[in-house]
């Protein structure tokens, strides 16, 4: 080991020395005159026109050019499915990281409130055995009863604001429901069960 380093360590100290080097002329030699850099060889361009020809494709290359065609409709599916969830789900992720700050920050009394909430969840899902209509409606009513107890102002506005959408979709369910009657019983031509016809 130390010959190799001995070895390697000599020649790289020796190209760390500067020399100055001292040059004369011959009077002997004849004057030769300049040469300029375009006459160099180094310089100078080949003759004679350059074509690009083009390989011929191999059956690896053909075959990966049929996968990508046939692939392209699905990637640029996925591609579209991508760009319309990607706001939704950096929403999602951004509403999870706030309701973590805010769990970590929360204000005092909140998780004794909300584990009566939960509690009258759970105590509104054992009332209702039996029964589909009672597991739909009994825990989420219970829960709400509970909450409107703790937050009597978020309570008002959330029953001002989906009493409003109820009413909304009633009456968009009866606009349907009456536009359905009058195509498929009121006709002029429908007298199946006019009093006249028998």
């Amino acid at each position: 080991m130390f010959k190799v380093i001995q070895r390697s360590v000599g020649p790289a100290s020796l190209s760390l020395l500067t020399f100055k080097v001292y040059a004369s002329q011959k009077k002997d030699s004849p004057h030769k005159t300049c040469v300029r850099v375009n006459e160099l060889s180094l310089y100078s361009v080949p003759e004679g026109q350059s074509k690009y020809v083009e390989e011929p494709r191999t059956q690896l290359e053909e075959s990966i050019s049929h996968l990508r065609e046939y692939c392209k409709p699905y990637t640029s599916w996925c591609q579209e499915m991508y760009s319309q969830t990607e706001p939704k789900m950096q929403s999602l992720v951004q509403w999870g990281l706030d309701s973590y700050e805010y769990l970590q920050n929360a204000p005092p009394g909140f998780f004794p409130r909300l584990g009566v909430i939960g509690f009258a969840g759970i105590v509104g899902l054992l009332l209702a055995r039996g029964s589909k209509i009672k597991k739909l409606v009994y825990p989420p009513g219970f829960m709400g009863l509970a909450a409107s107890l703790y937050y009597p102002q978020q309570a008002i506005v959330f029953v001002q604001v989906s009493g409003e959408k109820l009413y909304d979709w009633g009456l968009r369910g009866y606009i349907v429901i009456e536009d359905l009657w009058k195509e498929n019983f009121q006709k002029p031509g429908n007298v199946k069960n006019s009093p006249g016809n028998k």
